[in-house]
Formats: structure tokens, C-alpha cells, sequence
């Protein structure tokens, strides 16, 4: 019994590789099996080529709008410690400011001076 089935199944494996090999000297293909179009063939199909300056375009605008969403973050921030320190002086009647608020001044600052630069940016 298991040498029938080893029989079949070399049977089998030896018809899996000659049949490929015998269909494309011959040039058919085997039914319901859908090959790619060639590379060569595939050019010219309705498929418009962008040109270098476009793809820059392109580039150029994807990064403009990230960093305006990356600004907009920025500012959005900004204006939470803004408020946050706002808050804080008007509790709080004196003109010493704690460690923390002094951290989220200097953080201010540092988001001010970032969203600035990006506004000067050119691109």
C-alpha cells in the first residue's frame, strides 16, 4: 500500500514540474490560471507617469501639511499652559511662582520659539 502511494504521489510531483515546463514551450496556459501582463506590455495602459517635479510637488505639500498640523499641536499647547498659568496667578496673589509653573514657562517658551520658526520657514 505505501508504495502505490509513494508511486502516485512521485506521479504527481513529477507532473506538477514537466506540465508547467511543456505549457510555456508551448505557449498556452492552463485553464482558469490568469497570468500578469508582461512588464513591457503593461506600459502605456492608461497608467499616467508622474514626472519628477510633480512628485516634489507632491512631497512638498504632504510635508507643509504635517508641519501645519504639527504647528496647530503646538499652539493648541501652548495655549493650554497659557491658561494653565493664568489660572495660577490669579489664585495665587503673589509674585513668586512655584517650580512647576516656572517649567511650564519655560516650556512656553520653547513651544513659542518652535511654532515661530516654523512659521518663518520657507518651504
Amino acid at each position: 500500500m505505501t508504495r502505490i502511494a509513494l508511486s502516485l504521489l512521485a506521479a504527481l510531483v513529477l507532473t506538477a514540474c514537466i506540465l508547467p515546463s511543456a505549457l510555456a514551450q508551448s505557449g498556452q496556459t492552463p485553464q482558469g490560471l490568469h497570468l500578469p501582463p508582461l512588464a513591457e506590455g503593461s506600459q502605456g495602459m492608461g497608467v499616467p507617469m508622474k514626472t519628477e517635479d510633480q512628485v516634489n510637488a507632491e512631497r512638498l505639500q504632504k510635508y507643509r501639511l504635517l508641519r501645519q498640523e504639527e504647528m496647530r499641536k503646538d499652539m493648541d499647547n501652548l495655549a493650554k499652559l497659557t491658561q494653565e498659568l493664568k489660572d495660577y496667578m490669579d489664585k495665587n496673589s503673589s509674585t513668586v511662582l512655584s517650580v512647576d509653573m516656572i517649567k511650564k514657562a519655560e516650556k512656553m517658551e520653547k513651544l513659542a520659539h518652535n511654532v515661530r520658526k516654523a512659521m518663518t520657514d520657507i518651504q
